[in-house]
């Protein structure tokens, strides 16, 4: 472990290994090396002078790189691709004189930024998947039992447990739809040469246009993917890059929106996030336990959001067929948001997969507010009774705004219901107030609608992506 230089909590605290090896340097120059062999092994079968040999010899070192001998000619000509080209032949003797033929550097640079982010993009996938799952699991197991709902932090009516989790989840199931979406459409550069016109390859191809368009589409299909974009400069348009980072970033939101609703329960001691045996909630407070995972997601959702801003001004500001300025900016922002990430849907699996419930407190917060919410249900028993509806709303707005003070100024129980009992105009008893306030007589659909959506849109996707399944997430720190 290096001590004395800045690393990052990004290679080392909060992603899986997976993501960070998609994003090493063995992913990015192995990769390289492959778009190498499949330009080589297209040219030769498009009839230029490449033999058998020369791309057998090319196969046999494509993935032990020579990084020395790389980094050594970097410091002499101040140019990666080319120090990398320049390593390759040395291993390569016989090929040095075909690798990258005809190819700009965005050649392997661009190409290789497409399959690394559609590789990221199908990682990021699974565990989106894993965390619907846990989820879905947790929507069923208490879908049935009563909470009371909110709406702008202030009792509403009551929905259920079950039914709060589903609008995680369809959060979820959108942000799985724009994955999607943005994955089957993704394409690589191809082979475009230094301005996007393919002039290079024209040249190599003595004019015949159509080997220049038939190149791009077996380079494609060496590397798994349907076919290049269409047109571009010497780079593929960098809104690819902002359409990628837009998705983790609704993901992120999703996420964080998740972690402040765990928070709050968590304050409210309903709901509480996994808390391990040895684990310390407070440096000065024993007793405390402090929703770090919940907390640690919104922290790395509020990174993933603001860096989906780098790609929208890189695409902003490039100038005609490409400048350099998006270089620097893209190694840092898209790697980053892809490791962020990741590391909020581990901390989502994590957490989905270890919720705590408390039904009595659930209960007991719930029952302090039903009388409130049973109120009009109480007025029409009373209307059937003969009671005159104007003067028994009336009435009962006054009972409720008195209760309340009860509760607010004295914090005495609320009395809404002795109140009500009290009250002639009601013809009512106090026992048969309390048979009217069953909480799950005032959840509406909730558990129909929990059922219907855990069948009709969850059960399908989990279906379909039954081979993705399985996976769990232990949190590094």
């Amino acid at each position: 472990m290096t001590t004395d230089n800045y690393t990052s909590p990004l290679s080392e605290r909060y992603p899986s290994k997976e993501m960070q090896f998609l994003f090493s340097p063995d992913m990015k120059f192995r990769t390289w090396r492959r778009l190498w062999i499949a330009l080589a092994e297209s040219e030769k079968e498009l009839g230029l002078s490449i033999t058998e040999a020369q791309i057998e010899q090319l196969k046999q070192h494509q993935d032990d790189i020579n990084y020395d001998v790389a980094k050594a000619r970097e410091k002499e000509v101040r140019h990666d691709v080319m120090s990398h080209v320049y390593a390759y032949g040395q291993q390569c003797p016989d090929a040095k004189g075909i690798i990258h033929l005809g190819a700009t550097s965005c050649y392997v640079g661009d190409n290789t930024d497409i399959i690394i982010m559609s590789e990221a993009l199908r990682l990021i996938r699974k565990k989106l998947i894993n965390t619907i799952a846990s989820l879905s699991k947790f929507a069923e197991e208490y879908k049935e039992l009563p909470t009371l709902a909110y709406t702008h932090y202030q009792a509403a009516q009551p929905t259920t447990v079950g039914k709060r989790a589903t609008l995680w989840l369809h959060d979820l199931v959108m942000d799985l739809e724009d994955l999607d979406y943005v994955l089957q459409s993704l394409r690589l550069l191809g082979s475009k040469g230094t301005t996007g016109t393919q002039a290079s390859f024209l040249e190599l191809f003595e004019g015949d246009h159509e080997k220049c368009r038939i190149l791009d589409q077996k380079i494609a299909e060496k590397m798994g993917f349907e076919g290049c974009y269409p047109v571009s400069g010497q780079t593929y348009s960098r809104k690819v890059d902002s359409r990628v980072l837009n998705v983790l970033a609704g993901i992120a939101q999703s996420a964080h929106k998740f972690s402040n609703d765990i928070r709050l329960l968590q304050h409210m001691k309903e709901v509480e996030e996994p808390f391990e045996k040895h684990q310390i909630g407070s440096s000065a407070m024993a007793y405390k336990r402090n929703p770090m995972r919940s907390e640690r997601m919104a922290s790395l959702a509020n990174y993933v959001m603001s860096d989906a801003m780098n790609p929208q001004i890189t695409a902003a500001t490039q100038w005609f067929e490409r400048t350099l300025d998006d270089s620097a900016n893209k190694r840092i922002s898209v790697s980053e948001a892809f490791l962020a990430a990741d590391g909020i849907l581990e901390l989502y699996i994590n957490v989905a997969d270890g919720l705590v419930v408390y039904p009595k407190v659930i209960e007991a917060h719930l029952m302090a507010e039903l009388p409130f919410m049973a109120t009009e249900n109480i007025m029409m028993d009373a209307v059937k009774m003969g009671g005159d509806r104007q003067e028994l709303h009336e009435r009962i707005r006054l009972h409720s705004m008195d209760a309340g003070k009860v509760v607010k100024e004295q914090g005495k129980p609320n009395d809404l219901l002795d109140r009500i009992a009290a009250d002639p105009a009601f013809h009512i008893t106090k026992e048969a107030l309390q048979k009217v306030l069953k909480p799950e007589n005032y959840v509406g659909r909730s558990i129909e609608q929990t059922t219907e959506f855990l069948n009709g849109v969850i059960k399908p996707i989990l279906s379909a992506n039954e081979g993705q399944l399985g996976l769990s997430a232990e949190i590094n720190v």
